[in-house]
């Protein structure tokens, strides 16, 4: 090895640990100011103010790094904490529209009460209390067939112990951290202290408030396609049945079929649903945009419809909440309930949403195929965009599990192109010493180099410019310019792995949502999404997860984990 490879491997290991041209003594003092940031409900906000006698957490706050001025978040940052350690006066906080004092010693039982009324799921007899419960009709030791005899209850031959109790609960954080410096630490005062938070445990219940002769169900599916679309559709399907409903019903091309007379209603069936699995996309068609919600609503009436199961991502669910409160206001006796859908996995305090795990594992065939074009040329370098417009968890989970890639970039973490601690210095720095390089990014990533059009597209999203054709380009300029050869190959696999069929996990995974959406529906509940949530499937108010997107924590050990497994430095 050479002195300039030396230098630059001395230099490489120095920006690796945050060091840099004899800094030493400066980066340690600013450690010594800087701690990593204690965040909560999965996500980082830069936003947590401080005044010399309130602490803001947990509350709607004016600022965040996605722009909504609606924001719940418990997060507050290392900054504030040196603030608050400083200032032994900060001992308020504000939750909401309610403020809680830590000297206070039932702080933590506020802080539960204000939790467990938010997480509180809608339910029927909200609006009609004299609602009159039977008994379930779901019973997997039930031998008798249902029939119309049995119109006013439904007995089974023998006592089954399969049902969820109502006050079943699941624990949402786990981790009792204790220091706001932990990796991933997510507290909620200056002393982390440990506060439970329960939310509904997801299944079938004893008592149902539909009759199945009365219930005509429709399903819709909105967005763009994602794995595991028809599992869910035909696991809806097969519950309902089991249920004993009869009239199930697609509504095609997402909100647009209740509006578009063009589109007719398509009959369900186990039938019609049997194999519809085996194969990606959506029997049912998906679409972006609609009518208005009280079109829809209409529309519903006007159909007879009393069950709706949405699947769809967070405009989706903002939708489905609108659906279900126009449904309350007009006082209409309906369950709207929600299948989260993204396979950005970007929905709130959710393990993981269905079709990411279909998505991480078809990303390894576009990484590998860019790493053999990469390894067998020379100078090669293989760049890689996989999904992820405001949260980078495919690039980050596809480059951990692929172990082939160098850098990864996501829309969490800032970084430089140019510049001596840039991507591109970094690039050439794996030339010259490994020969070639492969590089995954998210596609929201970078937008900062690219020009804002204002454009959104039918969901009201951004539309984003193309950053990995743009690294792409400012790799071969940089290349040339600094007269070193380079072969670079780009892969965009997007629309590939959103076609894919469902891998056994998203199959199962789906199986159960479906399952326990239709579950939800029976037991009277409404305005709700199903997740799973530290290994348990449980039942979410919609507004409390579509609030922002879950994003990737820059302080959290699976990101840690990957920056151990690229070996690449701070970009800034």
């Amino acid at each position: 090895m050479d002195q300039l490879q030396i230098d630059l491997r001395i230099e490489e290991t120095l920006k690796r640990c945050g060091i840099r041209n004899g800094q030493r003594k400066q980066r340690k003092s600013e450690h010594r100011n800087f701690r990593p940031v204690a965040k909560a409900m999965g996500s980082v906000s830069h936003a947590a103010m401080i005044s010399s006698s309130k602490l803001s957490y947990g509350g709607r706050i004016s600022y965040n790094k996605y722009k909504n001025p609606q924001l719940r978040t418990s997060v507050v940052s290392s900054r504030n904490w040196r603030a608050s350690s400083r200032n032994l006066g900060v001992l308020a906080a504000k939750i909401g529209n309610k403020e809680i004092d830590f000297s206070d010693p039932d702080w933590k039982a506020k802080y539960q009460r204000d939790f467990e009324s938010r997480f509180n799921i809608p339910h029927i007899t909200d609006i009609f209390p004299d609602a009159d419960p039977i008994p379930s009709t779901f019973c997997l030791k039930m031998r008798s067939p249902v029939m119309e005899e049995f119109a006013g209850g439904y007995p089974s031959d023998e006592e089954w112990h399969g049902y969820i109790n109502n006050n079943d609960r699941v624990l949402l954080k786990v981790i009792h951290y204790s220091s706001p410096t932990s990796a991933g630490a997510e507290c909620i005062d200056p002393n982390c202290s440990w506060v439970e938070q329960w939310v509904h445990r997801a299944g079938p219940r004893e008592k149902i408030y539909f009759k199945p002769e009365e219930v005509k169900a429709a399903i819709v599916t909105c967005g763009g396609l994602c794995p595991g679309l028809n599992d869910v559709i035909r696991q809806i399907v097969i519950t309902l049945e089991i249920y004993g409903v009869k009239k199930i019903v697609g509504i095609p091309f997402g909100y647009r079929g209740f509006s578009d007379e063009g589109l007719s209603e398509m009959p369900l069936s186990r039938k019609v649903v049997q194999n519809v699995h085996l194969s990606g996309g959506s029997l049912l068609g998906v679409s972006r945009g609609g009518p208005s919600v009280s079109d829809i609503v209409d529309s519903m009436e006007e159909r007879g419809i009393n069950m709706l199961f949405v699947l769809g991502g967070n405009g989706t669910h903002a939708g489905a909440n609108a659906i279900h409160d126009e449904c309350r206001r007009r006082r209409m006796r309906v369950a709207v309930v929600g299948v989260p859908k993204t396979i950005d996995n970007d929905i709130l305090m959710m393990d993981k949403t269905f079709g990411f795990d279909t998505a991480v594992e078809e990303a390894q065939r576009a990484i590998n195929s860019a790493y053999i074009e990469a390894h067998s040329a020379y100078h090669g370098i293989g760049i890689v965009k996989l999904m992820g417009r405001n949260s980078g968890f495919i690039a980050m989970h596809a480059s951990l599990a692929s172990g082939q890639i160098d850098i990864c970039l996501i829309p969490e973490v800032p970084f430089h192109l140019h510049g001596p601690h840039g991507v591109l210095r970094h690039l050439k720095f794996l030339i010259e010493t490994k020969g070639s390089a492969v590089v995954c990014v998210a596609e929201g990533a970078g937008q900062n180099f690219l020009g804002r059009t204002n454009a959104t597209d039918a969901s009201g999203n951004t539309v984003l410019g193309d950053f990995g054709v743009h690294i792409q380009q400012e790799t071969k300029k940089y290349f040339k310019e600094i007269g070193v050869h380079a072969d670079v190959k780009y892969i965009d696999p997007t629309y590939m792995i959103r076609a894919c069929r469902a891998n056994a996990s998203d199959g199962i995974l789906c199986t159960v949502l479906g399952q326990n959406a239709v579950h939800a529906a029976f037991a009277g509940y409404s305005g709700i999404t199903v997740g799973i949530c530290n290994t348990h499937y449980v039942y979410f108010p919609i507004p409390e997860v579509i609030s922002y997107p879950r994003a990737v924590d820059p302080n959290s050990r699976m990101w840690h984990r990957c920056l151990t497994s690229t070996g690449q430095p701070d970009f800034v």
